[in-house]
């Protein structure tokens, strides 16, 4: 009898699956939720900080325009007030906030006596003059100072003055011009003393803004 074909059959062969450890999956999953966690935490922080920031920026906004009831206080002090005339505005009137003399301040330019607690302030000049809208926990405080190293008669000598008839862009050769003419009587140059308002407002927080102008009267 003939030979019958022998068949052949190919093997394949399956790839072995490397199984992990037991209790490793575990471990690493773990890890994975350690570090979600930590991300999760980080997110929230920020966020809240941001807002914490947006609400500060809130409120300084806030203040510095409440801050303008101080500014409009005192002008209506100048034009019918304590303060009004010349003569008076020659001494200080601690029970107006003002000062004929130019107040001591710090390095960023600050009177200190707005830098002082309640009780210091008090003790030298009057808290009556204290803006408080109580409906929104702010109070509005302020000092009145003449840039002037004396008391008396305002003068060049010892007072920083303002030219009326001129303005900070034009040249020395204008304004030299415009005091000649005023001194030959061609003109009519006034000079003014330069007076400092500094605002201190504080609000919700205990946020506190500072403002500060200078203007002539």
């Amino acid at each position: 009898m003939p030979a019958l074909p022998m068949q052949t059959r190919s093997m394949k062969r399956t790839p072995r699956v490397r199984k992990l450890p037991r209790g490793a999956t575990l471990v690493m999953a773990l890890i994975a939720l350690l570090i979600l966690m930590i991300g999760a935490a980080a997110i929230v922080r920020s966020m809240n900080i941001s807002m914490s920031n947006t609400g500060n920026l809130s409120f300084k906004r806030d203040l510095t325009n409440q801050a303008e009831r101080a500014a409009s206080s005192v002008m209506t002090m100048l034009q019918s007030g304590a303060i009004s005339s010349e003569t008076a505005r020659q001494t200080s009137l601690t029970s107006s906030n003002y000062s004929a003399t130019i107040l001591p301040t710090n390095a960023q330019g600050i009177p200190t006596a707005l830098l002082a607690t309640d009780a210091a302030f008090g003790a030298a000049w009057n808290t009556a003059n204290d803006i408080a809208v109580a409906d929104q926990a702010i109070t509005v405080r302020w000092v009145l100072d003449r840039l002037c190293a004396n008391t008396g008669a305002a003068d060049e000598s010892h007072c920083t003055m303002y030219d009326a008839g001129t303005t900070s862009s034009d040249s020395a050769s204008q304004r030299n011009s415009a005091q000649n003419a005023s001194a030959t009587g061609l003109g009519a140059l006034q000079r003014q003393v330069v007076y400092r308002l500094s605002i201190r407002a504080t609000g919700p927080r205990n946020t506190q803004s500072f403002l500060q102008t200078t203007f002539t009267l």
